[in-house]
């Protein structure tokens, strides 16, 4: 069963949790993110957090299209995104500048992490309010998860 399909008893998907690159880039690996057991994070407070389908924010900084991947970067440093090319509507986010979010599936989190995206969407219109409340929106999530 991949990541996408893990379901929690109730029959409902896993929602992806909110996460910044310098989190991924510290994870421990808990087995492969395939098969659902993902990547440890620390969440604060001394707090431990499984992720495999995580929501990312940050500003694009490369396209390369040829390579099917982007290069983001948020507040705690950057991060690869691989599937840009098969994303519906995604090519519109994929100039460098534009402020965007990503919900995909982490595939590697050493000194890079890579993440296999599902969705990408511009926020670059409220890129300045987006950028300001993008922390404290991963904090409280990671803070009920935990």
């Amino acid at each position: 069963m991949s990541t996408l399909e893990r379901t929690y008893g109730d029959g409902k998907r896993a929602p992806p949790v909110k996460v910044l690159s310098g989190q991924l880039r510290a994870a421990g690996i808990r087995g492969a993110a395939d098969s659902g057991e993902g990547y440890m994070i620390r969440a604060g407070r001394g707090r431990s957090l499984r992720v495999s389908l995580v929501w990312m924010q940050g500003t694009v900084m490369e396209v390369q299209l040829d390579r099917n991947t982007v290069l983001l970067m948020d507040e705690t440093g950057t991060f690869a995104v691989q599937g840009v090319n098969n994303i519906p509507k995604g090519k519109p986010c994929l100039l460098p500048g534009k402020y965007v979010m990503v919900m995909g599936v982490v595939q590697a989190v050493s000194m890079e992490p890579v993440i296999r995206a599902v969705k990408m969407a511009d926020l670059s219109e409220f890129a300045a309010l987006h950028r300001q409340m993008w922390k404290l929106e991963v904090e409280e999530l990671q803070q009920v998860l935990a």
